[in-house]
């Protein structure tokens, strides 16, 4: 089972879009079962997947406290990809969730500000000794400052080769619980999404054929530990 977590100290940086895009993007994929956590108290992730009709990306209610073990169970059913979105600061909730990680994503939008803020969320992950993976996130098209902005991130990690635009189709899809992936007039942004999720599998796993095909047999019936609708962030 693999873990990727999307951590970033600032605010409206997009990690819960993208968290919750890659874990449908994922699904899609191919990449067999694929569970959500939400450690951000405001609960933004949660509420996505309560307004979703669609049945995957699976939804995990569980607490820091019980993280390590729960993560071990999810495993143990059958779980093939666990997406965690946290809450934007630093705090010692991250830093749990980063040490049970296998790649930390950490959304960047091209501004000097939020260049500045990434410091705090990459030391972080230093820290605890995880691979991490810039995305430059909501960049306006054919702008400068979005060329420099990955340069500026490349000096401390690796930037991921997809640019996220700015564009409505977001927002749009995630009032309702669905994704840019299943709005008609979305593909540029549904290819955006196809294409960081095709770069952050390679990340995970050696063999991204292994991990994309070998778990696209039909899901299994939800676990106990899976409700039907989310009760909330983590507490």
């Amino acid at each position: 089972m693999h873990v990727i977590t999307f951590a970033s100290q600032k605010g409206g940086s997009g990690k819960t879009t993208l968290a919750g895009h890659m874990a449908v993007q994922a699904s899609r994929a191919g990449a067999g079962r694929v569970c959500l956590i939400d450690t951000d108290p405001q609960g933004s992730l949660s509420d996505w997947w309560n307004a979703r009709a669609e049945e995957t990306p699976e939804f995990v209610h569980t607490a820091i406290a019980s993280l390590a073990d729960d993560l071990a169970g999810l495993e143990g059913l059958g779980v093939n990809l666990v997406v965690i979105d946290t809450p934007p600061a630093i705090t010692e909730t991250i830093e749990q969730v980063i040490a049970l990680s296998d790649l930390v994503v950490i959304p960047t939008r091209p501004s000097p500000h939020d260049l500045r803020a990434a410091g705090a969320t990459v030391a972080l992950v230093e820290a605890a000794g995880k691979p991490l993976v810039f995305v430059v996130n909501a960049a306006t098209q054919r702008a400068r400052i979005t060329g420099e902005a990955a340069v500026a991130l490349s000096q401390h990690g690796t930037v991921a080769p997809t640019t996220v635009h700015q564009r409505t189709d977001f927002a749009a899809s995630m009032i309702d619980g669905r994704t840019v992936m299943e709005l008609a007039k979305a593909q540029k942004s549904a290819q955006e999404m196809s294409d960081l999720w095709g770069y952050l599998a390679n990340r995970i796993s050696g063999d991204r054929q292994t991990f994309l095909g070998a778990h696209a047999a039909a899901r299994p019936a939800k676990s106990p530990m899976v409700p039907t609708r989310a009760a909330g962030a983590v507490g």
